[in-house]
């Protein structure tokens, strides 16, 4: 299959949309209002909707391509890192914390890189996934950051909800994965190799 045929199927044209999602997120943080926010929040969910979809799909009809196994992958990271780098300035999240999120994935590419050009596949764990869910929850909580008031229950009762305070409980645990997880990575890569 070439990857023009490759790239004409409903999966990867969804992985694409949830890349062309990126700059439009972008130009949305750059101001730090709350409408904006809501925004950047309703697109980024969004395009973490498509990520589920767009990967079920692909295994439902039978049109998982090599070209999607590489956009996949780069469509996640292109969004969760440009929404956590603009949200540095906006003073919503830790920029240390995003750095060390930056250079793990740097890392585990960097590594697969290294194993693929040698023939070897190393199984992505489950901690990875688990961390983006994660990371897909925590974000949009981080974009909304004001108080929210949610109306539940027959009396429609209001619970106000910080949603910094709610994004920051979902990225220390998203964060907490992502160290794990690239640890755990970098342990499967060296015994590999030391075969």
């Amino acid at each position: 299959m070439n990857l023009k045929s490759g790239l004409l199927n409903l999966p990867n044209l969804l992985t694409l949309a949830r890349i062309s999602a990126v700059p439009i997120i972008v130009v949305l943080l750059l101001s730090d209002s709350r409408s904006s926010g809501m925004w950047a929040a309703a697109i980024f969910g969004l395009a973490a909707v498509t990520d589920f979809i767009d990967g079920w799909l692909a295994r439902k009809w039978g049109v998982v391509t090599v070209l999607g196994k590489f956009l996949d992958p780069l469509a996640d990271k292109l969004i969760v890192m440009a929404a956590l780098i603009m949200l540095i300035p906006l003073g919503r999240v830790p920029a240390w914390m995003v750095f060390l999120i930056l250079a793990r994935e740097m890392v585990v590419t960097g590594l697969r890189s290294i194993a693929s050009s040698e023939g070897i596949v190393i199984d992505a764990s489950d901690l990875g996934k688990y961390k983006t869910i994660y990371q897909m929850v925590a974000i949009p909580g981080l974009m909304l950051h004001y108080n929210f008031n949610w109306f539940f229950g027959i009396e429609w009762s209001v619970l106000q909800v910080n949603m910094h305070n709610f994004g920051m409980f979902f990225f220390f645990i998203a964060f907490t994965l992502t160290l794990w997880s690239g640890i755990d990575y970098l342990q499967k890569f060296f015994r590999v190799i030391a075969r």
